[in-house]
């Protein structure tokens, strides 16, 4: 199976870990600047070391496809989530259709990188 043409699903998905990236350290700032700081280094650090080896140009650790899904699906949990605890509804409802119509567009993509070996060479 080769990689689908994911522009539109990529430039959705960058754009809801971009609120997960702001609005979950400010949902955590009120209880802990340390949880705060953790939850960047989580959300960002995580799907930077971890990768499915054919998904990105550059793996440090080689984990499966279902392995990156989970990371994306986290990242979509903490945007809608975090969205909700800190921000008015009216900031919020746009965030939950983002990361809907971002999981949807994802569909081809994970479908893909179920099928990718955990080794490039393989």
């Amino acid at each position: 199976m080769e990689r689908p043409d994911d522009r539109l699903a990529s430039a959705l998905r960058f754009a809801t870990e971009l609120v997960a990236w702001i609005a979950t350290p400010w949902a955590l700032a009120g209880h802990s600047w340390a949880l705060a700081v953790l939850s960047v280094v989580l959300l960002i650090g995580l799907p930077t070391v971890f990768s499915t080896p054919g998904d990105k140009s550059s793996v440090i650790v080689a984990v499966p496809g279902e392995v990156t899904i989970l990371l994306v699906l986290l990242q979509f949990g903490a945007a809608v989530i975090s969205a909700w605890y800190v921000w008015p509804a009216w900031a919020a409802v746009p965030v939950s259709l983002l990361a809907a119509v971002a999981l949807v567009t994802e569909h081809p993509r994970r479908r893909w990188l179920r099928t990718l070996p955990l080794r490039a060479d393989t």
